[in-house]
This record gives C-alpha cells, structure tokens and sequence, in this order.
C-alpha cells in the first residue's frame, strides 16, 4: 500500500506533521523529490525538529527512511541532519539513499547565489540552496549520479569537462573565481566515504517491500503552485512537486499510489516571490504572521518572513485536483481562533470577469480576490479530539471549504503536535 503526503498550495501547509503521524502505521518513508531547499518543522516526544532531506517519519523505530532517486542530495546536509536527529536522543535512524540519486555539488549552490545577485530585483527568491542549478546539470546531463562515485575514471573525465564548462560562466559573466579539478575530486571522494554505507537499489528495495504488503509513504517537499509545469511559472521550484511523480521520484509504478493526502492549511502562507492572489499586507498580515505555525510564520530553511493570506478556494481546489487527493487534511484551524471574521477567497475576479478556475500566470498576475467573510469561532480549539465538539462556527468554516474545493477533509490538524489532529 503506497500513500503520497502532498501539498496542495505553496508549500509549508505542513506536511512534516501528517507524515510524521501515518509513519507510526507506516514501514517505509521516500523523500522523492527536491533537496535541503525546504524544511519540514516536526514537533513529537523527542522535542521540536526541521527536517531537510530525512524523511518525516524518522523518528520511529520500525521505519526505514529512503531518499529516493528524485531527490537532490546535499550529502553534508544531509549527514548534519542526521547527527542533529540522534543528537536530539532519537535512536540512530535505518537510512537507503538511492544510486540513481544526484548530487548537489557545491558550486551549485554558489551559481544559485552569484545568479540571484546578477538579477537583483528581478531574482526569483531562492532560498540559495543550489536546486536551480542542481536540476538545470541534471537534465542538461552533466550531474553526478551517486553510482558514479565508485569509479574514479567517470569521475575525472567529467571533472574535466564540468571545469571547463563552468568556468567560462564563472569568469566572464559571474567575475568570480575558478573551478579547481584537484578540489573537486577531493570533495567527491568525501561525499563517496560518506554515503557508502547507506547506497542500495532503491527501486528493487521498494519493489519486494511491495510484494510483502508493507506501508510507504511517499513524502512531497513544497506544493502544487511551486510545480514546474502546473504552478506559477516561473516562480516555481525544479523538480515535480505533484504526487504523481512520486512513482518516477521512487522508482515505483503508478497504479501502486492508492491514497494522496493533500495537505492544505487553513490560511495562505507562501515564502519566495510570485502571484499570490489572497495575500494580505500591514497590520492584518503582521498579526496572522505572528500567530502561524508553532513558532510565527517564518520560513525553517530560509527564517524569512513567509508572505500570508486568507485561505484561497480557487488556489486550492486546483492544488488538490492536479495531486489526484484522495481525502485533504486541513491544517493550523487553531490559529484562526482570534479573528472575529474570516475572510475566504472564493474566486478571482481579472479583467472584470470573475473564475473559480486557477489561471496561467500571466492571467493570474492581473487576478483580484472575490472575498467571502465567514463569522470567526473566537475560542481556542486545541486540545479538542472530537470533530462534533468544535464550536459550531469551526465547523461551518470547514465544511465551507470542504464544499468550495470538492475534496473530502478527513483531518484537522489543531495544534503543531503529533496528537493534535482530529480524524472525520
């Protein structure tokens, strides 16, 4: 049984949490696309943690943690992480990274900020982790796959060559220093001392997992507008965000994912630039800000404010659609309690005309929200197990979304813990 844990909106509608909590049911958890560009803020009995590149449900003795062939791997953040995770008393984690995995070098993540420097004002907002540049190699074929590590002849003709190549854009358009062959083979076989004890077939890993019925878990980074192809291009993150390339991210086939969980929070937040619709400014957006997620609504990889507004039908509704969700699991409703109205954007009004469908970018960039205001709760929910014990106006707000996006809300998380989650 294979179960994608998605986003449904920007990223960071948390996602961490839920993975975190089917884990305890779970045998296997794939990280299957994306690298250290995101974190994932978990909150359980070991304390309060931000996960990169590990899998959300690490924190359980029976897992196995796999970073899958889609991922772009930091191999020193990804170590760094792990100590962090036993250095916090969680037992030392079972880890599988993929040898079709590729490799963030570091002179991807100095491209990723010598560009953004370059564009000044029109940069994209990277969090500078060198994703761009990661999968820009990827697919122009000059990565490194982690299977390559283990033959020096491989390595040193590509050096040879990714030297040459880089080093023209490194002195002619960056100004900055040069690529060095001897360093970077060093830094190679650093990285292949570090990941030999954890490298296997991924794809076959999963396959006999498969034929003996165990539970996966396939976990996505971001959410469906930061997709390539289905977001806010260009303002989007490299790699398929979407359940579906779970299969090509894991090395599974398709028809074996039965459940996507798409995550959608109970307001809008988003960090980076680009549309977005519902966002709101000054002393409404400080108030929500401070309030969001467990610690204010700051970016875990980034600490960067995150831009934030009023939960967005037209954004959503589209998110789940394109993940295939199953059933949403509605995220951070306890935060809302203090406003004694709740505004919801139920459509976007461009060029005088109003849609309930999500736009290209181009349209969307015009688009004006078509706002809704429901009557607020003015309680605190946390605590409360029981979906019938939510004050009644909870509930409304919930069965209002549930209705305006078309997708079953069979969770509501009220409360950053592990426990805090109420099943409908």
């Amino acid at each position: 049984m294979v179960k994608a844990v998605v986003g449904a909106n920007w990223g960071d509608e948390g996602k961490g949490k839920i993975t975190d909590m089917l884990a305890e049911n779970a045998d296997i958890i794939v990280r299957f696309q994306g690298g250290a560009n995101a974190g994932h803020t978990i909150i359980n009995d070991y304390g309060r943690f931000a996960l990169h590149t590990l899998p959300s449900g690490v924190f359980y003795n029976h897992t196995t943690s796999v970073i899958g062939n889609g991922v772009a791997l930091d191999i020193p953040k990804l170590f760094n992480e792990i100590q962090d995770v036993i250095n916090g008393g969680v037992p030392k984690p079972k880890i599988l990274i993929s040898d079709r995995a590729q490799i963030v070098m570091p002179y991807h993540i100095l491209f990723d900020e010598y560009e953004e420097e370059r564009l000044g004002k029109a940069s994209f907002g990277s969090t500078k982790s060198g994703i761009a540049p990661f999968y820009s190699d990827k697919y122009a074929k000059i990565g490194f796959q982690v299977q390559e590590l283990f033959d020096d002849d491989i390595l040193k003709k590509k050096v040879a060559r990714i030297c040459e190549k880089k080093n023209v854009l490194l002195e002619h358009l960056y100004h900055k220093p040069l690529l060095k062959e001897d360093e970077l083979m060093n830094t190679l076989h650093d990285y292949r001392d570090m990941v030999k004890p954890y490298v296997a077939d991924v794809s076959s890993f999963l396959d006999k997992a498969l034929k003996e019925n165990k539970t996966i878990l396939l976990e996505g980074q971001l959410g469906t507008l930061k997709d390539p192809d289905h977001g806010i291009y260009p303002m989007v993150t490299s790699s398929s965000t979407l359940a579906a390339y779970g299969a090509i991210g894991a090395g599974i086939p398709p028809y074996e994912i039965k459940q996507v969980i798409t995550v959608c929070k109970a307001y809008s937040s988003a960090v980076g630039a680009g549309a977005f619709v519902s966002e709101i400014f000054g002393d409404e957006a400080d108030e929500l800000r401070k309030r969001g997620g467990d610690k204010g609504e700051f970016g875990a990889t980034t600490g960067r404010p995150r831009r934030v507004g009023w939960f967005d039908c037209v954004a959503s509704k589209y998110g789940a659609r394109l993940q295939g969700a199953t059933e949403v699991a509605f995220t951070v409703l306890d935060v809302l309690g203090y406003l004694d109205e709740i505004p919801v954007c139920v459509g976007y009004e461009i060029d005088g005309e109003v849609t309930t469908d999500f736009p290209v970018t181009a349209k969307l960039e015009k688009a004006k929200p078509v706002l809704k205001t429901l009557p607020g709760w003015k309680s605190d929910i946390r605590g409360i197990k029981e979906y019938d014990k939510l004050p009644e106006n909870c509930r409304n707000y919930i069965e209002f979304v549930e209705e305006q996006i078309g997708f079953p809300i069979k969770m509501v998380s009220n409360g950053p813990g592990r426990d805090e989650i109420i099943y409908r």
